[in-house]
């Protein structure tokens, strides 16, 4: 009998994938199958190659619940064929998280496993609403209660008189729905009507929404803004604190939704920045990256390549295909010789330096003009190579023939246009649940824009990258609400920030 595989009981954290932690990340790039909660964010799962699987819910008449046998089931049966299994869990997978039942569900089983704690909602979602569960003058001990009991114990658990009396901060997880019945229970058994309390919804992410008041008219309060779960109950002086350290709130990207149209595989630094200034990144790629089929004429050309004076990078997926072809053929980057490099723009550049190759010429703007015109002195007579994709404009090699250079280009990679649009972009867009979309090239403007030909888009804003992807978007019928002056992702990012700025402000 073949020896079993290993089951990772990961924590994921409440919402952020920045929350996840080094070693759960590290199981996830290891993991031949992820097992993740319905509330787990799916940017984590950029972390790992594995097949991923929402966890099982089963209708039982009264709404949704996990059906939790039938997942110790499936970790069991996974391990058993040998598979390094990632269970992932929202939070952390021991506090309010069943965890502890699929661990003893396993170990009854002989499986090997190992939990891999993560941060949990209390502590997360307080952080990120501006309120610290203790501090030296306001409370010296912090309570997790549960908000939700198990419907099968034969006698409600909690102590209320004892939770009233509790000098601390009180905590209830999944309490969203029993809120009037918990704040009156507390006030019944000594609590002061007056204290404060903050109920905060979908913690750590973008949609995070943080009502407070006080037990006497939180749930009113709550009631009148429609809270949706997942949500924390928390009751103490410390709430006060949010009026002067509410950070993410304040983020300039806050609660702002923004369709990101990079390839698969390629977005992540975007994915990251969005996250850092407390947007929401919606992955909607017009495009995939493929290899090419055929390396013949690739092959002919870096057989060659010590022989060129120039090369011309023009993104970085070129950069990686042709330093990853020589280094397949047993070369690297010394093949090149005395050869200068041009790159397009300063994230291309950088992709150079882990190859080891610094770039020789950088034009100031990011474009297939800019770059050029700053090449166009010196290439006279000069033999340029432009590794490229399969389609592009064609700015470059006119530019550079106009200047006389000897050109020669050469397809390393190819796009491939992604027939639709993902379901669940087009249904946010019909929804206006999609704040902007991220035009990142011309024939980027002209796929989302036949993508969403005929739907009402009012509510949707759009942004190019430059003023030439501003034009295609034009002619396409897209209205755009911001260009980028620094034609990079980053600088994309930008102008939609100072948009959203600028609105908020008047």
């Amino acid at each position: 009998m073949a020896e079993p595989g290993k089951v990772y009981l990961v924590g994921a954290g409440p919402g952020d994938p920045g929350l996840l932690t080094l070693k759960g990340q590290r199981c996830l790039a290891e993991a031949d199958l992820v097992l993740y909660d319905g509330l787990v964010n799916s940017l984590i799962l950029r972390h790992s190659r594995a097949e991923a699987e929402r966890t099982c819910r089963v209708d039982t008449g009264r709404g949704k619940r996990l059906d939790q046998s039938a997942i110790n089931d499936q970790l069991i049966e996974a391990a058993r064929a040998g598979k390094t299994v990632v269970r992932l869990k929202g939070g952390d997978p021991f506090i309010f998280g069943r965890g502890s039942e699929e661990a003893a569900a396993l170990a009854e089983a002989g499986i090997p496993f190992e939990v891999i704690p993560g941060i949990t909602a209390a502590t997360a979602a307080a952080e990120y609403a501006g309120i610290s569960l203790t501090h030296r003058d306001l409370a010296s001990a912090v309570a997790f209660i549960t908000g939700h009991e198990n419907p099968g114990k034969p006698a409600q658990a909690l102590d209320y008189e004892q939770l009233s009396r509790f000098s601390g901060t009180l905590v209830f997880y999944m309490g969203l729905h029993r809120l009037p019945q918990i704040a009156a229970a507390l006030v019944e058994h000594g609590r002061s009507s007056t204290t404060p309390v903050a109920v905060i919804s979908r913690g750590t992410t973008p949609q995070q929404r943080t009502i407070t008041g006080t037990l006497d008219d939180i749930a009113e309060k709550v009631r009148n803004a429609a809270l949706h779960a997942p949500s924390l109950i928390i009751v103490g002086e410390c709430v006060l604190q949010r009026d002067r350290i509410n950070w993410f709130e304040s983020l300039p990207l806050f609660g702002v939704s923004i369709g990101i149209t990079r390839p698969p595989g390629q977005a992540d630094e975007v994915i990251d920045l969005v996250l850092s200034r407390g947007g929401e990144p919606v992955l909607m790629p017009t495009m995939a990256i493929r290899p090419i089929r055929d390396w013949s004429e690739v092959d002919a050309k870096l057989d060659q390549i010590g022989e060129f004076d120039w090369i011309v990078f023009t993104s970085v997926n070129a950069v990686d295909a042709v330093f990853g072809r020589l280094w397949k053929r047993g070369g690297d980057a010394r093949q090149l010789g005395s050869g200068r490099i041009a790159c397009i723009g300063p994230a291309t550049a950088e992709r150079l330096e882990r190859f080891g190759v610094r770039a020789d010429l950088v034009p100031e703007v990011y474009r297939g003009e800019a770059l050029a015109d700053s090449l166009a002195p010196h290439v006279k007579g000069k033999r340029v190579l432009w590794p490229r994709a399969n389609r592009g404009r064609d700015v470059l090699p006119e530019g550079l023939t106009t200047a006389g250079a000897i050109y020669e280009e050469v397809i390393v990679y190819e796009h491939q246009d992604l027939d639709a649009a993902p379901v669940s972009v087009l249904e946010r867009i019909d929804g206006s649940a999609l704040d902007w979309v991220a035009l990142g090239s011309p024939a980027v403007a002209r796929q989302v824009a036949d993508w969403l030909a005929g739907r009402d888009v009012a509510n949707t804003r759009f942004a190019a990258i430059s003023p030439v992807t501003e034009q295609a978007a034009l002619e396409a019928g897209l209205n755009v609400d911001a260009v980028a002056t620094e034609h990079t992702w980053a600088g994309l990012i930008r102008a939609i920030e100072e948009t959203v700025t600028q609105g908020r402000s008047r």
